[in-house]
Order: structure tokens, then sequence, then C-alpha cells
């Protein structure tokens, strides 16, 4: 039988509406977000520069996940306060296992794609380089909050009462595959997937503090932390 985790207070009202949110979180806003942004701009005469439609975008984002998912937010909230020296012990353990693995397999992969830049690091340097504030607002704070309630809360606390290796898998393959279809797709180039390996670990390991802490802030935390971190040693 498969353990009970914080994904249990997820009901049925939050996650019908929330793998909607998620398929169009995924597959449709990445495509459509930039004209529904100029049919903006047109019904209201006005430009909006892209500092403050990034902005927008993701406090809609922000806004719509704690609207659909208020109610287990506030459920895992009172696990991390129930559990608050496990979620930190996993998460000190987290931090340890994301270097480890995240150096190993960026090392793996540099070996067979040192040439192959990473379009979504180019994308956020240049972003930081335009508005620094308002991306490090994004990256550190609202990308994670959602990323993870999406991806550990819905996807993989709902897969993981059925199969753990199968919720593991799933979950982690498609973060990874968010942050590259869209620029493969792009710069017609099948071939950029292969950094979807970058992206495994990450999501493997954000699964994981989630699924031994049992509170999804033990992730939002660690994703949160690992993205100053990178903005820090990147850009300082």
């Amino acid at each position: 039988m498969a353990r009970k985790t914080a994904s249990a207070s997820m009901n049925h009202a939050e996650r019908l509406a929330g793998t909607i949110f998620f398929v169009v979180y995924l597959l449709v806003m990445p495509l459509l977000a930039q004209r529904l942004f100029a049919l903006f701009e047109l019904l209201l005469g006005t430009q909006i520069g892209a500092e403050q439609q990034n902005a927008l975008y993701y406090y809609l984002l922000f806004a719509v996940t704690l609207i659909i998912f208020h109610r287990y937010i506030a459920h895992t909230t009172s696990r991390l306060l129930d559990n608050l020296n496990r979620a930190c012990v996993t998460l000190f353990l987290g931090l340890l296992i994301f270097y480890g693995a995240n150096e190993l397999l960026y090392r793996v992969f540099r070996l067979f794609f040192h040439s192959r830049a990473n379009l979504n690091d180019v994308t956020i340097a240049a972003q930081i380089n335009a508005a620094p504030r308002t991306t490090a607002l994004i990256v550190i704070f609202l990308a994670p909050f959602v990323e993870e309630v999406l991806f550990r809360g819905l996807m993989f606390g709902c897969l993981r009462e059925k199969s753990v290796v199968v919720a593991y898998a799933v979950s982690a393959v498609l973060f990874a595959f968010l942050h590259v279809w869209t620029f493969a797709l792009s710069s017609w180039d099948i071939s950029y997937f292969a950094l979807m390996l970058q992206y495994l670990a990450p999501g493997l390991v954000f699964a994981w503090v989630y699924d031994r802490s049992g509170t999804l802030w033990t992730s939002v935390l660690l994703h949160a932390i690992v993205n100053a971190l990178a903005l820090y040693v990147t850009f300082a």
C-alpha cells in the first residue's frame, strides 16, 4: 500500500482544476503569453514593457496557484509546523544531495555536450541584467512556489499514491521538459532536448525532500535556496 503523504489532503476539485492549470501552464502559456500581452496592449492602448510582462505573468501564475490550491497549501503548512525538525534535517540533506548529484550530472553532461548553450540560463541572465530586482523576485520566490505546487504537490503527490517509481520519473521528466521545450521549438533543434538531463537531478531531489518531509514547503525552500545561490554565484 502506498504511503500516505501530504498530497492526500488535496481534494478532487483541487486535483481537477490543478491538472487543467498544469497543462495550460506547461504547454499553452509559454506559446500564448506574448500574444495575450500584445492583445492587452491593443485593448488598453498602451505599451507593456518586457519587465512588466514578466512580472505580471508570474504574479498571475502565483495568484492562480493560491486560488486553486489554498486548502492544500494550508494543510501542507500545518504539516511543516508539526514536523519542523524533520523538515529542517531533510532540507539540509537535500542541499547536500542536490549539489553532489547536480555536480556529477553537470560534469557528465559537459563531457558529451560541451558546446551546447543552455538558453534558459541565457534568458535569465539577460533578464537579470535588464531588471535585476524583478527577476530575482521571480526566480527565488514566485517560480519555485508555482513549480513546486504543480510538479511536486500535484503531479508527484498524486502519482505517488499509485507508484513511487512512476511519481519520481514522471514529475522529474516533466520538470525538465518545462525548461527546454520552448527553446527546442523556437530553434527547431530536437537535439536541444538533451539539456533535459541537466534538470533531472534537481527534479528528483525536490521530489525526494517533499516525499521524505511530508510537507511541500521543504521542496519550495530548497528550490528557492538553490536558485538564490545560483544567482549569487553567477551574477555577484
